[in-house]
């Protein structure tokens, strides 16, 4: 049995929004960095599994998908916030380390 088609929905939405931003504010910041925030971006969603978006769209009514859009952007504009806030601290000892 295959599970590869299940996704979250978010993280495609995710990901667009983060490389929209590449192409004006974030232009100059490192692979790293948007890794990082999409990372603490998808932290703050809710997960909504699916096998196919043009399921989840189809039945979604345009107010929701709008509230989806602005949830994103909010999101990853926290992520923005809080990645840059915390940029070159020492990274906590783990026990691994």
């Amino acid at each position: 049995m295959s599970f590869e088609t299940i996704h979250n929905y978010y993280e495609q939405l995710v990901l667009d929004k983060i490389n929209e931003l590449t192409a004006s504010t974030l232009a100059n910041e490192s692979e790293d960095f948007l890794c990082d925030v999409a990372c603490v971006t998808l932290n703050q969603l809710p997960s909504r599994y699916v096998r196919h978006n043009v399921d989840m769209v189809f039945y979604m009514p345009i107010q929701e998908r709008e509230c989806i859009q602005q949830e994103v952007s909010d999101a990853v504009n926290k992520a923005i916030d809080y990645v840059n806030t915390h940029r070159g601290e020492k990274r906590p000892q783990t026990i691994s380390q």
